[in-house]
């Protein structure tokens, strides 16, 4: 009986060994006939060459060169015809669409004004959803394919270029004659484009906001500030902060600015009087005035900041009515700064901060951060 279980045991040992090492072969040999076993896929798609990467970054590099919106949105436009036939942007303001410019259809302006109908299809889908949507050309707008044809294989794509939790355009790609199209390079080009437009908006408004203090040190006067109107949606100019001055949004694309004066005719010293009792700090003295004005600016700044890095986050939370919960550590940590720098001041008591986070995270609606948010 001793010797039957000594022999078992040697047996087993015997047989684990020999399993340890064929197993893996064994493995691999199933996983082999099984995928031979397995139809082939219609369509697999391949890693990214070394030269593809290349290209992506010289693409991304060129348009974070650009320095205003018209430049940002044609290196957009030049370098998607790397990962499409046709590629054309369709600018959205309230809530249409019209074209602007365009590669691969003959000439650069071929889309000019030509409005997109953004009731059905790929089009709305990818507009209400703010989603890359791929889509058949049976499906886009008629008038744009009876004026423009189709691509040989029918398939497009439409991509949201969203600023400030909007969509402010669209960008259309199909691939023409060669049947070029790209979507994974095309969506990164757009989150490229999306993410520089919104830096540069920051950066051009931090060094207004440099300007108007170093005016208000030589002029204390409140002087009404000039508006402009622009065609192309600025993401900052939609949400000027109620409590300060109005922004003067960068003009898009096409844009035609109309300047709205105080001296116009007729205007004279009558205009001056509800400019003064515009200014909510006419009563301070011009060093605790500008001290509030300073600190509206900062907390605009860091709010700001935390809208920039975490859209996503903040579009749920609009949704969701918990922006704090999302946000508590970002929205924290800015609290703590802006409380460093002004806590102590007189601007404490405009409590900005708080103000600044309701307004522009919850877009007035202080029920949307949620129940944890101190009020």
């Amino acid at each position: 009986m001793a010797e039957s279980k000594q022999l078992k045991k040697i047996i087993e040992r015997a047989v684990a060994q020999v399993l340890d090492r064929q197993l893996p072969k064994l493995q691999a040999e199933l996983v082999e006939r099984v995928l031979q076993e397995l139809p082939a896929p219609a369509s697999e798609p391949a890693a990214p060459a070394a030269g593809n990467v290349g290209s992506l970054i010289q693409a991304i590099a060129s348009i974070h060169a650009g320095t205003t919106q018209k430049e940002i949105l044609r290196a957009l436009l030049d370098a998607s015809g790397a990962s499409a036939t046709r590629v054309a942007l369709f600018v959205v303001k309230a809530g249409a669409a019209t074209g602007w410019q365009g590669r691969g259809f003959g000439e650069d302006d071929a889309v000019k004004d030509l409005p997109l109908d953004m009731s059905s299809g790929p089009t709305a889908h990818s507009y209400q959803n703010r989603v890359v949507t791929p889509g058949n050309v049976a499906e886009m707008d008629g008038r744009f394919v009876e004026r423009f044809g189709g691509p040989a294989n029918e398939q497009i794509l439409v991509l949201p270029l969203v600023l400030k939790d909007k969509v402010a355009a669209l960008l259309y790609a199909d691939g023409g004659a060669t049947g070029l199209l790209e979507a994974a390079s095309l969506e990164l080009l757009v989150m490229a484009t999306s993410a520089w437009l919104e830096v540069t908006s920051l950066r051009k408004q931090a060094q207004k906001e440099m300007q108007e203090v170093a005016t208000a040190a030589e002029q204390p006067a409140f002087v009404p500030p000039v508006q402009t109107v622009s065609s192309f949606a600025d993401p900052f100019a939609a949400h000027a902060p109620r409590h300060t001055a109005p922004q003067v949004p960068e003009p898009g694309p096409g844009a035609e600015v109309v300047e709205v004066s105080a001296h116009g005719a007729g205007a004279g010293a009558v205009a001056s009087a509800p400019a003064a009792a515009a200014d909510p700090f006419a009563g301070m003295s011009p060093e605790d005035a500008d001290t509030h004005r300073k600190a509206q600016r900062f907390a605009r700044l860091l709010v700001d900041e935390i809208k920039l890095y975490n859209q996503a986050k903040v579009a749920e939370g609009r949704r969701n009515k918990d922006l704090y919960d999302r946000l508590k550590d970002d929205i924290e940590k800015s609290r703590s700064s802006y409380q460093k720098r002004y806590g102590n001041t007189i601007a404490a008591s405009g409590d900005y901060f708080q103000k600044e986070v309701v307004r522009s995270l919850a877009e007035e609606d202080a029920s949307l951060m949620g129940a944890n948010f101190r009020r």
